[in-house]
């Protein structure tokens, strides 16, 4: 097995290029969040450590360095906004492979909330393929809001070797939240 210190990010891309348009945004921010001087947040992204993959290149070719990438990793962070559960493309084989064969945690991070202390609540934009590993308790998840401290936490603290508590319904508490500024 390779050495897996990345996290893997997968989200909606909403069948455009249009940063704008799509989840995409949010990976961006986190990778601007990686490079600037005012946030402590820090990654190694998987995306950054495999070859690079164009838009245009076969199906077969995608999925393969997908896979890669997902091998080289301790997490996913699996960002959830109101289209993902639409995905029926790369998303769910991002979190069937995650899950199923690398078993590695999944880092649901939800933009516009400052706090999740109730993760079900959430269940009706959950993808399919997450709500099925959830279900089965297959899936480690740890459900946060999609900001720089939570996010930080995450990555820091859960791996292919340390899942979350809870099995799929992992969450910070709200003594937690009052720390980071969130509550």
């Amino acid at each position: 097995m390779a050495y897996r210190s990345g996290t893997y990010v997968a989200f909606h891309a909403n069948e455009t290029t249009e940063p704008t348009e799509s989840d995409i945004k949010y990976y961006n921010l986190l990778k601007a969040w990686d490079k600037s001087d005012t946030f402590d947040f820090k990654f190694v992204d998987s995306h950054e450590k495999s070859s690079t993959v164009r838009d245009s290149s076969k199906r077969a070719t995608l999925e393969k360095v997908l896979k890669e990438r997902m091998r080289n990793s301790r997490n996913m962070i699996l960002i959830i906004g109101k289209t993902t559960k639409e995905d029926t493309d790369w998303v769910p084989l991002e979190i069937s492979y995650a899950v199923d064969t690398c078993e590695i945690p999944i880092i649901a991070a939800y933009p516009g909330y400052n706090y999740i202390l109730a993760p079900s609540k959430l269940s009706d934009i959950w993808p399919s393929a997450l709500k099925t590993r959830i279900n089965n308790e297959s899936a480690h998840v740890i459900h946060i809001p999609f900001r720089e401290k939570a996010i930080t936490c995450a990555i820091d603290q859960f791996t292919h070797s340390n899942y979350p508590k809870g099995g799929g319904m992992g969450w910070y508490n709200e003594e937690t939240y009052s720390k980071w500024g969130y509550k």
